[in-house]
């Protein structure tokens, strides 16, 4: 029986760092979309300051006009804080909660203002949260695969983090290459150690790439066991948080073209992904 992988659609990180502002009515419609594609999950928003996220300002506005009447695709709200966390609990649609944990000290600063312990703080109070709104909590380690701030990284320092964690009772874990300097050696390595260790967790990639080393990158992952990847169409999107020339996400469409290739199931109607992608074409910059 083949395996199935599950694709975590993002526009909500492809939206957050463009400069112009997409109308709420063309998110809707896109996003809308998206929900008829077969995606596991789609990002779809975040409840964070607008003056840090200008792009993310309605959030709810975009929630309020999503049709799941008809879709199988679950919704995911990323948060930076414990209020963000409990904002997002008050929508009954939304089904998963994401929160960046940086295990980068210089990152987590920059990209939440608060410290690796204040952060662990934070996912211990959403984690209560999301257990009173019957919501899943996904923790997102970014700085997962190195950083360019000097920080230091290894297997064991990502381990130590994945046990707190996991002790915690977080049992999905997303690897993040928040700038894109994953390569095959430490995704594989990572991995390797990882998912073995830990039957209960499911853990998950969030790739940033360039055109030309994501078939790599899938490559490391999926063969040691990573079932479970972040995209977005056409790979635009980047963390406006990490360096000013974001590096995109991992393009929908090459991890379905992988997955095909390597018989794996994706569940997606591909008249409706056709049908994303010129919407795509319509509000995203060429």
């Amino acid at each position: 029986m083949n395996k199935t992988i599950k694709i975590i659609e993002c526009p909500r990180d492809a939206m957050q760092g463009m400069k112009d502002f997409i109308a709420t009515a063309d998110k809707i419609r896109y996003i809308n979309q998206l929900l008829k594609v077969g995606f596991d999950t789609i990002d779809f928003g975040s409840f964070v300051s607008p003056k840090a996220i200008p792009q993310m300002a309605d959030t709810a506005q975009v929630l309020d006009g999503l049709d799941l009447s008809t879709t199988s695709s679950k919704l995911l709200s990323i948060v930076a804080n414990t209020r963000g966390a409990q904002d997002a609990a008050k929508f009954d649609q939304i089904h998963y909660i994401g929160f960046p944990f940086s295990i980068s000290e210089t990152f987590q600063l920059r990209n939440t203002n608060s410290t690796i312990e204040e952060s662990l703080d934070t996912v211990n109070e959403i984690l209560e949260i999301c257990t009173k709104a019957n919501k899943k909590p996904v923790i997102y380690l970014s700085m997962g695969f190195g950083n360019p701030y000097g920080d230091m990284w290894n297997v064991d320092i990502v381990q130590k983090w994945v046990d707190k964690l996991h002790l915690m009772g977080v049992t999905i874990m997303a690897i993040s290459d928040t700038v894109g300097i994953a390569n095959p050696e430490s995704i594989s390595y990572l991995f390797k150690n990882l998912i073995p260790k830990y039957p209960d967790v499911e853990f998950g990639a969030h790739f940033h790439t360039h055109q030309n080393n994501w078939r790599e990158k899938l490559d490391a992952a999926y063969k040691f066991g990573c079932l479970r990847y972040d995209a977005a169409l056409k790979g635009y999107g980047g963390c406006p948080m990490a360096k000013d020339d974001l590096t995109g996400n991992l393009p929908t469409e090459n991890l379905i073209s992988y997955a095909n290739q390597s018989g794996l199931n994706t569940g997606i109607d591909y008249a409706a992904f056709f049908d994303a992608m010129t919407i795509a074409n319509e509000i995203f910059p060429k």
